[in-house]
């Protein structure tokens, strides 16, 4: 008896955009084709995270011609992670891909990835950048830096990992389960521990526009992600407090000494010196316990993550 073959899964593509809407025709013009190669159903599921252009009215006129289009405008820019929530939640699909809207994920190396997930078993294909793309060197360096520290305080190997990862309906229920306010959504997935496999890419340039990640914008997501990981800064803190109190005792003695011994001396730099040294301390202590604090502010006070003032939902 002939075995009945297994129909085709259903895949969901997700992709936050920010001021994406010069390109994003050519965008989904290229998902469609990559996924209509795989002969899997699919959808895809934009989320415009308060753009200041015209990339929802784009998706409006997108959403005429493509059935499988799903869309969501968000009432304000709550930051990519955060838009990259509201794709998640929505998304229908046995297997997600999520992907940048800015083109620097190829949609040719869909295909593959989705071949990977059906015949190596694995729950999570992550595509790993072999090459950054174009870069200044701060940026290198600052990559380098963070992912470097992050493996040293949490365990999680995530050099050259990126979000451009397919992921199967399990991790995706696992993922949605955790419901923090401050995320970092390819660390978590690290962290859940489920089947990966791996898949170079070489990071393609943008489309057009610049990139909306300024420095200030990636070192608050460092933050968030050194925070929500580990715990050693505040260990760190303990163990510099520590430290100075051993040298308070040492300096101690011997500044006893010297006064019982007659021969005390005014040491006026020296007083300087460690006051500089004690108030730097403090002030850096103080900061680090100020971004575990606020981390647990946000998460107490329970607002939702991000509010959807406009969607769009293909006729069934």
């Amino acid at each position: 008896m002939d075995k009945v073959p297994a129909p085709a899964p259903l895949i969901s593509v997700v992709i936050p955009l920010y001021n994406e809407g010069s390109h994003l025709r050519e965008l989904l013009s290229d998902l469609r084709k990559a996924l209509q190669q795989t002969g899997c159903h699919f959808e895809i599921v934009v989320i415009d995270d308060g753009s200041t252009d015209d990339t929802w009215a784009r998706i409006q006129d997108e959403a005429g011609t493509l059935p499988m289009l799903r869309a969501m405008r968000l009432s304000r820019n709550f930051g990519k992670e955060l838009a990259l929530c509201a794709g998640l939640e929505r998304a229908r699909g046995e297997a997600i891909v999520v992907m940048d809207g800015d083109g620097q994920h190829p949609p040719s190396l869909l295909p593959t990835m989705i071949e990977k997930w059906r015949t190596c078993g694995a729950d999570i294909v992550q595509a790993v950048k072999v090459k950054r793309g174009r870069e200044s060197v701060t940026s290198k360096a600052g990559a380098f830096l963070f992912y470097v520290i992050l493996n040293k305080l949490s365990g999680f190997e995530l050099k050259g990992a990126s979000d451009f990862k397919l992921i199967n309906r399990k991790v995706l229920d696992t993922w949605l389960a955790m419901r923090e306010r401050n995320v970092f959504f390819r660390g978590m997935t690290a962290w859940m521990g489920f089947r990966t496999i791996q898949i170079p890419f070489e990071v393609a340039p943008r489309r057009a526009g610049k990139s909306g990640w300024s420095y200030l914008r990636r070192a608050k997501l460092a933050l968030i992600g050194i925070t929500t990981f580990s715990s050693f800064p505040l260990r760190l803190v303990t163990f510099a407090g520590m430290i100075f109190f051993l040298f308070a005792v040492g300096l101690g003695i011997q500044t006893l000494y010297l006064k019982l011994a007659g021969r005390a001396f005014t040491g006026f730099a020296t007083v300087i010196l460690l006051e500089l040294i004690i108030g730097s301390l403090l002030m850096i202590s103080l900061g680090i316990i100020g971004e575990y604090l606020a981390r647990i502010y946000e998460e107490v006070k329970g607002r939702p993550r991000y509010i959807v003032s406009e969607s769009i939902e293909p006729e069934q």
